[in-house]
């Protein structure tokens, strides 16, 4: 069993700072990568060495040749894919092999089966595992697929079936919309995969986005670390994930563990992974899709868990066995974190860019922040909008709400719109604050929000001038202010 020592980040913002912390803490040296537009990014600032990757600036995290070329140039024993980019790339995970280099997630053949939805869809049916009404095979013709969503019945949900984050994926309530959804989904499909297969399943109605954290060792140890609540989300993309799930039935958690973790097993996944389930009002399971990378939310998990699902993974792929038994796992407390991202909920979730001229973070006992933004960072056009994440816990359901109220009423960014007033606008929802909420949560909150009016917008800036200008004033004369 080798142990690691030196790890290439394939990867950029805060999961690379996350997995350079991770790092460290196991007294691994860290190597970043970066684009020319991401030269300022302090994770190429806090990793041990870091290389640059010129030209088009989105293709230098996907590039996987070159970066597996800057491993073996830089002596590195291993790479982590973070999320997104190369995350779920089986043929990196596989050229990663092939060059000697540890590759810290599942091995090439679960990545490719999970990254199919169509053959996970099955493989998972094999093995006992619920799933929706819907085709086996992709498809591609419309009129095929309007043939076999006439026969499902409607509303039926059209998904890009090799992709995820809610792209390539349309929801038809009646057959007259079909054929426009349908070159819709296929059309964003093939942008942002290179593929227009899609598959077209039942459509549940409001119902809520479960996911089970499984953790799997080579040895055939198969665990699991709890569920997150998704099911606050917007164009099937998470805004919001809490663990534990607050109104989740104790019968059907217990049951959504046991079919997660038996799954995984028959499979003979290894490292960490995540199950999702949609679960309906009469508590219905149903697999949605199985993600083999380490999660945005993973930290919501962490935090209840005491679990670092990013050290767990780099001994994972050193050939370790599982640390801890399942009934040692202690769920204490509820986690919610929310998604901060650069953009302006009051124009349709507009993507915005621009320098963060002022930036003041909450803090307190129960609040974690996860970010790779600073006072003068200017944030890139080229890629995802989320810029950072807000984590709070407490014992209970009700304070973990609480403190996230305060923890973002202290959160201010300047220099460009994100969705901080919104996050706002949810933990004083009273739906929200009793735990009631599912897929559908925000398409019917958003036209009652106000997401600051601009006079409340004005008082805030105006608030935090005012401060701003007092600590230079006492900076500026040395004054010593009584406490």
């Amino acid at each position: 069993m080798a142990k690691i020592k030196k790890v290439l980040i394939a990867n950029r913002g805060e999961i690379a700072l996350r997995i350079i912390r991770a790092c460290k803490e196991l007294d691994i040296t860290s190597v970043a990568i970066f684009s020319e537009v991401d030269v300022e990014g302090i994770w190429v600032r806090k990793a041990d060495e870091c290389y640059p990757i010129m030209g088009d600036v989105v293709q230098a995290y996907l590039n996987f040749e070159k970066i597996i070329s800057i491993a073996k140039k830089a002596s590195c024993d291993a790479i982590h894919p973070g999320y997104g980019f190369l995350s779920e790339n089986a043929d990196f995970a596989r050229a990663c092999e092939e060059n000697g280099i540890i590759f810290i997630g599942p091995k090439p053949e679960h990545i490719e089966l999970f990254g199919d939805k169509m053959a996970s869809k099955v493989a998972m049916k094999k093995v006992g595992v619920p799933v929706l009404e819907g085709t086996d095979e992709p498809i591609t013709n419309i009129e095929d697929g309007a043939k076999i969503a006439k026969e499902i019945g409607f509303p039926v949900i059209i998904k890009a079936a090799f992709g995820g984050g809610g792209r390539g994926m349309r929801i038809v309530k009646e057959q007259k919309d079909f054929k426009d959804m349908f070159e819709s989904a296929t059309n964003e499909s093939m942008k942002y995969f290179g593929r227009k297969e899609v598959f077209i399943e039942k459509y549940v109605e409001n119902p809520r986005h479960i996911e089970i954290q499984v953790i799997a060792d080579k040895y055939g140890n198969v665990l699991h670390l709890g569920e997150r609540d998704c099911s606050i989300q917007r164009r099937h993309q998470k805004v919001i994930e809490i663990a534990p799930s607050p109104r989740l039935n104790n019968q059907t958690r217990k049951e959504l563990y046991r079919i997660a973790t038996k799954a995984m097993f028959k499979l003979g996944y290894e490292s960490v992974g995540t199950v999702e389930f949609l679960v309906d009002a009469n508590d219905n399971i149903y697999f949605i899709e199985m993600n083999t990378r380490v999660q945005v939310e993973h930290p919501v998990t962490e935090t209840i868990t005491g679990v670092d699902i990013i050290q767990r993974m780099i001994e994972i792929a050193e050939g370790d066995k599982l640390q801890f038994l399942q009934e040692e796992i202690q769920f204490r407390g509820y986690s919610i974190e929310f998604r901060i991202n650069a953009e302006n909920p009051q124009k349709n979730f507009m993507p915005s860019t621009g320098t963060v001229s002022k930036y003041l973070t909450p803090g307190g006992p129960g609040v974690r922040i996860d970010t790779s933004i600073y006072t003068g960072y200017k944030v890139p056009a080229n890629y995802d909008s989320m810029i950072g994440k807000l984590i709070v816990w407490s014992l209970t359901w009700e304070g973990a709400v609480k403190k996230a109220k305060r923890a973002l009423d202290e959160f201010y960014i300047e220099g460009f719109p994100t969705n901080i007033p919104l996050h706002r606008e949810i933990v004083r929802d009273e739906d929200f604050k009793n735990g009631t909420f599912n897929t559908s949560y925000l398409d019917k909150k958003m036209q009652t929000f106000t997401l600051n009016s601009e006079e409340n917008i004005k008082l805030e800036e105006e608030k935090i001038a005012n401060i701003m200008k007092f600590i230079e004033t006492i900076n500026k004369n040395n004054v010593k202010v009584k406490q």
